[in-house]
């Protein structure tokens, strides 16, 4: 059975909470050539960290 995207609804793989915090992040390479971005979500309630990649970037130097 496929659920529509519009009714899905992220859960956390560990509790199976639903209530998260959202941040947005960077992970540099190695070398510090490349930057890949990042999607932060946190379950707020037992702490589990999931990353989603939303690209990469050579142009994000800090």
């Amino acid at each position: 059975m496929v659920i529509p995207v519009e009714r899905r609804q992220l859960r956390c793989p560990l509790c199976g909470g639903t209530d998260f915090q959202v941040e947005e992040g960077k992970l540099d390479s190695k070398w510090g050539f490349t930057a890949h971005k990042v999607k932060i979500v946190i379950c707020k309630n037992c702490g589990y960290v999931m990353l989603f990649y939303k690209g990469r970037t050579i142009w994000d130097f800090d």
